[in-house]
């Protein structure tokens, strides 16, 4: 019994050697299996990074290729841009100072047209003002022709000589009102024909030489109210 107990043991123990030999055997290989591993690693992490610096010096080289016909354009496409800029900054001062002379032109024109008009209602206003009794005046002027007919009518006679003195004083009170109004005798006798001032009703032997082709009589006076013509002298020409 105690020959079998040893035998046992001693097998146990041969058994547990083999197993560490194995075990160690076993774990060489592994080892040895990392180690390949690592450096097979290493070969194919070296090998991009070559490959990467290869390609990276060739797109570097490309953008330096591609970049030179644009950093080094031609002179005469350079001219030719500088030419057409030049054409047409020329040419937009062009239409603008035209656009300018256009407007400048069209604001002159109206306000000569605007002064021309403020002078023309001012020359009128100014008119109108000194010929506003016009129209009475006119109506007065055959009473004015009456009273000098009646004047007329006393001389020579020597029983109405104090109605005489009032027509007169009647007649110049009403003339000298008139002439402060602006009220003028149109001169005539002795005078040249004169077709902006008189108007000839016949003719008549001159009486004298010197007559002759000028006015002898007057019909009926004519007037001027502010130099304005408001009753052309009739007269009679000498021929």
């Amino acid at each position: 019994m105690i020959r079998n107990k040893s035998a046992k043991a001693e097998k146990e123990k041969e058994k547990k050697a083999q197993m560490a030999e194995n075990m160690d055997d076993n774990m060489k290989e592994i080892v040895d299996r990392e180690e390949e591993d690592s450096t097979t690693n290493q070969t194919e992490k070296e090998e991009p990074v070559i490959i990467s610096k290869e390609e990276s010096a060739k797109e570097a080289d490309q953008p330096t290729r591609n970049e030179s016909p644009e950093s080094n354009p031609d002179p005469a496409t350079n001219a030719g841009q500088a030419d057409n800029s030049a054409d047409s900054a020329q040419t937009d001062d062009t239409s603008l100072q035209k656009k300018f002379d256009e407007l400048s032109d069209k604001y002159l024109r109206i306000y000569s047209e605007f002064d021309n008009y403020r002078k023309r209602t001012l020359k009128e206003r100014i008119e109108l003002s000194k010929t506003a009794a016009e129209d009475i005046i006119k109506s007065l002027l055959p009473v004015v022709d009456d009273l000098e007919r009646a004047l007329k009518s006393y001389e020579g006679a020597k029983a109405v000589h104090v109605h005489k003195e009032g027509v007169q004083l009647i007649y110049n009170k009403l003339r000298n009102t008139l002439n402060q109004k602006g009220l003028e005798e149109i001169q005539a006798v002795g005078l040249p024909l004169n077709t902006d001032f008189h108007e000839a009703i016949t003719q008549t032997p001159a009486p004298a030489p010197e007559l002759k082709d000028k006015i002898v009589d007057v019909i009926e006076k004519g007037y001027t109210l502010q130099g304005k013509v408001i009753r052309f002298s009739k007269v009679v020409v000498g021929s």
